[in-house]
């Protein structure tokens, strides 16, 4: 083996070893935010934001969509394993996609044009998405769910939301007035915050 394909085999090491370091480090800082929730005044107690997603953008921009992926899986998996499930995994599974929905598409976008603008449209591109698939998880899957989960039928979680807002007359009404707020304001905020501190913070990863 010639002393060049050795540099490039040290250099590849180099790197994997790397990313494998930033995507735990990552994994760790969404973890912690997952845990500060922050109640809304338009939802049900059990909505509330956390700025978990922040680390897996900077991932997905940093070192690609799949590496973001990666980064909001194990987040899902070591939360998980702190905390428990009450939904037998279905909340978890759901809460993956749908961090996902907002991420991997911004990733995406930024790694076809790696401009702030392409940043912006990456991340305006996924809080869309996230929105819109939010709403379809949240009323077919995790919704359900969390009845099937404390006992409660659907009327009930509407109930619940109606005390808070009282938009919120049926199923259709909670997904509109609190979920699709939630998303897009989450998706909004998350975006926000890392277009501040991602051109600070972009260095860190590029170190040698």
């Amino acid at each position: 083996m010639s002393t060049q394909t050795n540099a490039a085999v040290r250099k590849e090491s180099k790197v994997n070893i790397r990313m494998i370091v930033q995507i735990g480090m990552l994994s760790a800082i969404a973890v912690v935010l997952m845990l500060f929730e922050i109640p809304l005044p338009f939802a049900p107690s059990f909505y509330e934001i956390d700025f978990s997603e922040i680390p897996v953008m900077i991932g997905c921009f940093v070192m690609g969509p799949m590496a973001g992926a990666v980064i909001e899986f194990i987040k899902i998996l070591l939360n998980l394993m702190i905390n428990g499930t009450v939904t037998a995994g279905v909340g978890e599974a759901a809460n993956f996609v749908i961090g996902c929905a907002l991420c991997v598409p911004a990733g995406l976008v930024y790694k076809r044009d790696h401009t702030r603008k392409g940043a912006l449209i990456g991340m305006a591109v996924g809080t869309v998405i996230m929105t819109v698939m939010g709403c379809f998880i949240n009323a077919y899957i995790l919704l359900p769910a969390y009845g099937a989960a404390f006992g409660m039928p659907i009327d009930a979680l509407v109930e619940m939301g109606s005390a808070v807002n009282s938009h919120i007359t049926s199923l259709t009404t909670f997904v509109i007035f609190a979920v699709a707020p939630f998303n897009l304001l989450k998706g909004t905020l998350v975006s926000l915050i890392v277009f501040i501190i991602y051109k600070k913070i972009r260095p860190i990863f590029k170190m040698k």
